[in-house]
């Protein structure tokens, strides 16, 4: 895969796909923590990594009709959710990795919106555990 337009990611939220005709924005973020290593009599400071962590911030057109998005994430909140990202919706490979974290859900807007606006509303949940990469 060379340089792309996002257009077609593909997010699967416990197995279903159903919400990703009603995502604008997706982002999955990951860091490490640096640790300081710095010893008496170094002028520079020395890191190594320590723990990493992650989040996902996703951003929905609202919708609340069944089966929708209203519908499919308020039973999610206060649980845990696996959460499958691919930069397209074709087959995982090494141009298309598929990455894989359990987030918790924490954090739901359920309304929210402006007179005349879209009816719109983002999320950031953080990870628990490994974030996998597969590319097969």
């Amino acid at each position: 895969m060379a340089i792309f337009v996002a257009t077609d990611f593909s997010v699967s939220i416990n197995g279903s796909t159903a919400l990703a005709s009603y995502l604008t924005q997706v982002e999955l973020k990951t860091s490490a923590t640096d640790i300081t290593t710095t010893a008496f009599g170094s002028s520079w400071v020395t890191r190594v990594g320590g723990l990493r962590e992650g989040s996902l911030t996703l951003t929905f057109n609202q919708d609340y009709a069944a089966s929708t998005v209203d519908a499919t994430l308020w039973p999610l909140l206060g649980s845990n959710a696996t959460v499958v990202i691919k930069p397209t919706s074709s087959a995982v490979g090494t141009a298309n990795p598929a990455y894989t974290a359990i987030c918790v859900v924490n954090d739901l807007t359920p309304v929210s919106g402006t007179v005349g606006d879209l009816a719109t509303f983002s999320v950031t949940w953080p990870t628990t555990g490994t974030v996998s990469r597969a590319t097969a």
